[in-house]
């Protein structure tokens, strides 16, 4: 876990907020007990997990694809060639909404906007060492020493869901 005291403190402010300010439906869903504290998310969420990333095109269109993605420090972090459609978008228009799903046990969706990371400030550094430990240092070094784009999600609304259904 790297998140700070402040960063978990933060995290669950805005899960707080996006939950206070959402609709009806959403919140005959997504349950007081269904609904999963920072402490708990940054804990499921160690490691590399999918995050099924939309973007915004020129002509207003959504895509969406599946990035390699971190939850660190609070929030996700992911990269791209930069080369992609998705870099494109996101240098016209950081507008994003990501979704991580494991099947019906666990969701969490974050809206907000793709924020370019600097590699070498202090966050960078870290975040390149935690890539490294997943997928080893050649890999990274071979991305990180290119051209290859990296963003951090400022999130705007998060929502985490782990149902827990009783059984009979």
């Amino acid at each position: 876990m790297f998140e700070s005291d402040a960063e978990l403190a933060d995290l669950q402010d805005l899960l707080d907020r996006s939950y206070a300010s959402a609709g009806e439906h959403l919140l005959s869903i997504h349950t007081p007990n269904w609904r999963v504290p920072a402490a708990e998310l940054v804990e499921l969420l160690q490691g590399m997990c999918v995050l099924n990333l939309a973007t915004v095109s020129s002509k207003g269109e959504p895509y969406v694809g599946a990035v390699d993605a971190f939850l660190f420090h609070g929030r996700f972090f992911f990269g791209s060639s930069p080369d992609s459609l998705r870099a494109r978008h996101i240098a016209r228009n950081p507008a994003v909404s990501g979704a991580h799903t494991r099947g019906e046990e666990l969701s969490v969706v974050v809206h907000g906007r793709a924020v370019p990371l600097d590699k070498s400030s202090e966050i960078g550094k870290e975040y390149r060492a935690y890539g490294a430990k997943t997928y080893g240092e050649e890999a990274v070094e071979e991305f990180w020493e290119s051209d290859t784009p990296y963003w951090s999600i400022e999130p705007k609304r998060m929502f985490a869901l782990r149902p827990t259904i009783e059984k009979p």
